[in-house]
């Protein structure tokens, strides 16, 4: 049950695991060039269909780790200390990746699935979109980072709740605005240009929230 009088206090970290997962999203990954390709080449509605998938993969791997590390802290007093140390590392692995990315040369854009000229039905995009993110490490991996910046132990489990929902949602929404928004060239080569900028910033967020992660505030 949530005590909608005590909400307050857990409203930072919601809102932080949130603006992590947002930032989390800017970064170019295997779901990210995979919807690229899907709607560059196949158009706006198999693109959808795709980032419905990403969007449904990313809430199911939520949802497992939020009743994982809930049966965790039941078993073990000091499971989140190690979570969050490890998803402290994790955020500072992710920050140095987008240093490294915001000063060298930028990448064309791959398509992380076969290119074939079979008809493939919404189902088919759909699918593919879930099952590349369900067994993408880098989503796997920004989950234990996501929910141990907002549920530290002694948490409610609704707030942790509320983070999976949410940040489901957010993920849901933005990929299919990418869908939306890749399905056109000027929008591709905008992206392209802002590349630099993009993960000179990615690189600062993850690096500030990792410290904080880290060192236990």
């Amino acid at each position: 049950m949530i005590d909608f009088a005590n909400i307050a206090p857990y409203l930072p970290g919601i809102f932080l695991a949130y603006a992590a997962l947002l930032m989390g999203l800017i970064s170019p990954g295997p779901a990210l060039l995979g919807l690229m390709g899907v709607s560059l080449e196949r158009g706006r509605r198999a693109g959808h269909c795709f980032a419905i998938g990403i969007g449904t993969g990313s809430l199911c791997i939520g949802i497992l780790t939020l009743t994982g590390l809930s049966a965790l802290l039941a078993s073990w007093a000091d499971a989140m200390t190690v979570i969050r140390i490890a998803g402290g590392i994790y955020l500072l692995w992710l920050a140095f990746k987008a240093f490294r990315s915001a000063f060298r040369p930028a990448q064309p854009a791959g398509d992380a699935l076969a290119r074939d000229d079979k008809t493939i039905s919404p189902v088919g995009y759909f699918s593919r979109g879930l099952s590349l993110h369900l067994t993408n490490p880098k989503a796997i991996l920004t989950w234990i980072a996501i929910i141990s910046i907002g549920f530290a132990d002694g948490t409610p489990l609704w707030v942790g709740w509320m983070i999976v929902i949410g940040c489901g949602t957010i993920s849901t929404l933005v990929h299919f605005a990418y869908a939306t928004a890749f399905s056109t060239a000027p929008a591709i080569s905008l992206y392209r240009r802002a590349a630099r900028w993009i993960n000179g910033l990615l690189g600062v967020f993850f690096s500030a929230v990792g410290i904080r992660l880290l060192a236990g505030r």
